[in-house]
Parts: structure tokens; C-alpha cells; sequence
């Protein structure tokens, strides 16, 4: 493409020769027949994914696919640093590896729901009980029966800080819980659909410390990342893992009106700026239990696959069964999302697929899981025996991406029957 076109349209400089910058996991990634699978199947969704990348909107993709149990598919293509918009002709290139980790953004929420199941599964707290029970500063301005279970739903009230709140304030979680402490919702009954982009995982990650005395971060090595045996899956990264993180780039013309006024009611900003807080040090270093979980495709499979298979991993039960069913359970009907303005189903905590299509695709009604700034996925579908995490480096709401995204989705549903 013509330099000037691609510096206006914000696309990363498409590499000709994919085999290049393509990584496979040939030790894990069994032959498709094992799994009722086929060559052909695996060669078309990886192609469709070359697709993707070719589009110049995603400047680094990772693809982690298991079928009961077993990796189908585990491969990544692109840099994770040096070849998006904006960067320098003479900045060295990273290539996007299988194990870069990568920002989640909101497909966290579903990491920090699972921690608040798992408090639950031990008694330790009642999904019903009002937040004000275990935090009583809550219930200032008529907050006092909203309960951690409309938290989880995205019903709870409170689905975004104050107008005009510096970035800095995302640093500071005792400001924020002041904030959220004094806000008045905007319903108290649970009956108000309105996603909470950032607001609901602060109030879960203070609600976390309140019962167990333990940080966040801290539950979640408990509960998950030493159990599933992961390395980055934290909020944020430690400091020694930073510099390998993949950068986040905004691509593709500047977001319209009147969906730009929804981006930022939902994010507090423009895509640009999440991808500028993204990549900001003070970000990787946070605790956002809504938006900064790191992992690798492989890694956020992992967690899914585990609540697939009942809880367990590995033989070892990391979940109750009926855990796993209470924090996939529907939680109200297709109902518009006052936030984004679209139809959207939720169970306490994750997003739901639906029939005759949904977020994952076609006939996924039993599929549950979590969108990560628009072009992130992470799913699991017990119909189809399937675990899936699609994680990509581009943020952009509209442009010619959207078609060879879908393909993306409907080729893994159409062969991973």
C-alpha cells in the first residue's frame, strides 16, 4: 500500500512473506484427526487469520485453539513492537512470539469474576448479599442493596467514573473507591442493563481484599495462575517481564460520531488513548481488575478450558462444577446495554453467546466468555467441545478488518464441530 495511505488509515506495514513472522507450536499442536478434527479445517482458520493480519489493523495476532482438551491450534504472526502505526522507521522489530504477553483490556473481567466464584464456592461470601454488607462506605447515596451478583451482571449502577477524571486517577484505587463510594447510580434494582467498563472490577478487587486480607493479585495467584501453572496471567507485569510485553496500537480511521461518544462513555476515552494508557509503564505496574490481566493466548485458553471441563485441570478440581455453572448461568435476557447501545447477554461475570448468532459467532448459544476491547476474544462452547483465544494488538472499532475478523470466528465454529 501507498505510505501516505497507510500513515492516514493507521495500518501496520503488512509483511509479504507471512512464513517470516509466523510461529507455531509444533510440539503441542496435535494432528486434527485425534480430535475428529481435519487438515483442512486447521489450514482454512489459519488462513483466514493471515487474512486478518494482511488487513494492516492488527499488528500482532495470537490464536490458541484446544478441542477436548487438546491444542488443535497455537500460532502467532506479526511484531509485537516495532512495525505499527506510529512507531520509527529504524525501531528494531519484535517479533509477536507464542509466549508475548498481551494486554487482555476487558476480557480480564471474566479472570476477576471467576476469583469472586471461587469466594463464594468457599462460603466466604453470598453473590446476593449486598456490597454494603462486607463494605458499608458503599452504600452512600442509596447504593446499599445493590448486590455483588448485579456487580458481576453489569447491573449494579455505576457503570463509569466522573466525567473529565484525570488518567491519573486510575492509579490511585483508595481515590477511585471514594469515587465509586460516592457516586449515584444510575438504577438500584438490578433491573438497568449498563456495561461496567471499568467501575465493577474495582469494586470486586476491593471487595477480594475486605474478605480474604490478601491483595487482588495475590487471590489470583492462589486461585489461578500457581494452580494452572502460568507465568504472566497477573494484573499487569512485573517489572522484569515488561519490556516484553506487546504494545497496543490504535488503527484505522478515528472512531465517528456518534459511535466515538459511545467509546468514550464506555472506556472514559478515545481508542487512542486506551492504547496510549495501555502501553504506559504505570498501567503495566496497576492492579485494573477489569482491564489489565496479561497473558498469552495459550495462557487465557487455559482458564477457559478449565471451566469447560467442569473446573478441572490437569486432574486436579480448580472449580466446583456447580461454580463453573453459577458464573455461566444467564442473567436476564437479550437485553440492550445502555452503555454500548446493543443487545447483549450476561451471566454474573461473562459474556454469552447466542443463537442464531452472538459475539463468538454462529449457533453459539452455549458459549461463554469475554471481549476485549472490541478485537479480543477468549471463549469456551461445550457444544462444540472447544476453547478459544484470538488476541490481537490493533484497536479499532470500524474499518475493512470487521469482514476478515468474522471469518476468523466463523471458520473456527464451522470446522471445530
Amino acid at each position: 500500500m501507498w505510505a501516505p495511505l497507510r500513515n492516514y488509515l493507521r495500518l501496520a506495514d503488512a509483511c509479504e512473506d507471512l512464513e517470516s513472522i509466523t510461529s507455531i507450536d509444533r510440539e503441542q499442536e496435535v494432528e486434527p484427526g485425534t480430535v475428529g478434527l481435519s487438515e483442512k479445517g486447521r489450514d482454512a482458520i489459519w488462513s483466514a487469520v493471515e487474512s486478518l493480519y494482511r488487513t494492516g489493523t492488527q499488528p500482532a495476532i495470537s490464536l490458541c485453539i484446544r478441542k477436548r482438551g487438546s491444542i488443535f491450534l497455537h500460532r502467532a504472526i506479526g511484531y509485537a513492537s516495532g512495525n505499527g502505526p506510529g512507531d520509527l522507521k529504524h525501531e528494531q522489530r519484535q517479533p509477536m512470539r507464542l509466549d508475548t504477553p498481551v494486554c487482555l483490556f476487558s476480557a480480564s473481567k471474566a479472570v476477576t469474576a471467576v476469583l469472586v466464584h471461587k469466594l463464594a464456592e468457599d462460603g466466604l461470601v453470598n453473590l446476593l448479599d449486598p456490597v454494603s454488607y462486607y463494605l458499608p462506605e458503599f452504600a452512600r447515596k442509596g447504593k446499599q442493596t445493590i448486590t455483588i451478583h448485579q456487580i458481576l451482571a453489569h447491573r449494579g449502577g455505576i457503570p463509569g467514573l466522573p466525567a473529565n477524571e484525570p488518567l491519573e486517577t486510575l492509579y490511585n484505587p483508595d481515590l477511585i473507591w471514594q469515587l465509586l463510594c460516592d457516586a449515584k447510580p444510575i438504577a438500584v434494582n438490578g433491573g438497568t442493563l449498563a456495561y461496567h467498563a471499568i467501575t465493577g472490577g474495582f469494586v470486586l478487587g476491593r471487595l477480594i481484599e475486605a474478605i480474604t486480607g490478601q491483595t487482588a493479585q495475590d487471590y489470583l495467584d492462589t486461585v489461578l495462575r500457581k494452580p494452572l501453572k502460568m507465568t504472566y496471567f497477573r494484573f499487569g507485569l512485573e517489572e522484569r517481564y515488561q519490556h516484553l510485553a506487546a504494545r497496543n496500537y490504535a488503527t484505522g480511521l478515528e472512531t465517528p460520531f456518534p459511535l466515538s461518544a459511545i467509546v468514550k462513555r464506555a472506556l472514559g476515552g478515545s481508542m487512542t488513548l486506551a492504547a496510549e494508557v495501555s502501553n504506559d509503564r504505570r498501567w503495566m505496574s496497576a492492579i485494573v481488575p477489569a482491564g489489565n490481566v496479561y497473558a498469552t493466548a495459550e495462557k487465557i485458553g487455559r482458564m477457559f478450558e478449565m471451566m469447560r471441563d467442569g473446573g478441572k485441570w490437569q486432574r486436579r478440581q480448580v472449580l466446583a462444577p456447580v461454580t463453573v455453572q453459577r458464573a455461566t448461568q444467564e442473567y436476564g435476557s437479550l437485553t440492550i446495554d445502555r452503555t454500548m447501545l446493543i443487545p447483549m447477554r450476561y451471566s454474573a461475570g461473562m459474556m454469552l453467546g447466542a443463537d442464531p448468532v452472538g459475539l463468538f459467532g454462529r449457533n453459539t448459544g452455549r458459549a461463554y466468555g469475554h471481549l476485549g476491547l472490541i478485537n479480543k476474544f477468549a471463549w469456551a462452547d461445550p457444544e462444540r467441545e472447544i476453547s478459544v483465544a484470538l488476541l490481537t494488538t490493533g484497536l479499532s472499532l470500524l474499518g475493512h478488518h470487521l469482514m476478515p475478523l468474522a471469518r476468523v470466528i466463523n471458520r473456527i465454529n464451522h470446522y471445530c464441530q
